[in-house]
């Protein structure tokens, strides 16, 4: 009987084992986490302290004229940094922002990020932050911009905010 508890327990084992592996990927390519994303930021311990780690994304949009087109590459995914508006002096000390830059960025109620390590060359950007862009799923997604998913039936108010 004993036998039969031992092999049952190593073959409930292995499956455990093998259905965590298949799911879980906690490679460094894989960002499946916040602590990956926070692993993953340049200057990450600076970041952490002073800020967010966030994912950014770079990509360009054409419009041509004649003939009305647009056209949308493919986002480049970076690891970057949002710093919160009181840790500015981080910039200013490895003179990264002048005087005039955190004016207009202080003006307009905005603040800084940053995309590369703080010791090298970062790309530093001035940035809003949207009250409009919060997870509608967690609030209340009848507000959500694009629409909350929902298609009108045949009779009712055929008004898509998903349409613009």
């Amino acid at each position: 009987m004993t036998n039969f508890l031992v092999a049952g327990a190593f073959i409930v084992g292995m499956g455990a084992g093998v259905a965590f592996d298949t799911s879980v990927n906690l490679e460094p390519t894989n960002v499946a986490s916040r602590d990956i994303l926070d692993r993953q930021t340049p200057s990450s311990e600076v970041c952490m302290a002073n800020g967010a780690s966030a994912m950014v994304f770079d990509q360009r949009v054409f419009l041509s004229l004649n003939p009305f087109n647009i056209y949308v590459s493919q986002p480049e995914v970076k690891p970057g940094c949002v710093l919160r508006r009181s840790n500015w002096s981080i910039l200013e000390r490895n003179k990264l922002v002048n005087a005039d830059q955190e004016a207009d960025c202080k003006r307009n109620m905005n603040t800084f990020a940053f995309v590369g390590d703080l010791d090298k060359s970062p790309e530093v950007s001035c940035v809003y932050h949207s009250e409009e862009a919060e997870n509608q799923y967690m609030k209340d997604p009848k507000r959500a911009v694009l629409g909350d998913g929902n298609q009108p039936r045949p009779g009712q108010d055929y008004s898509n905010k998903a349409f613009r």
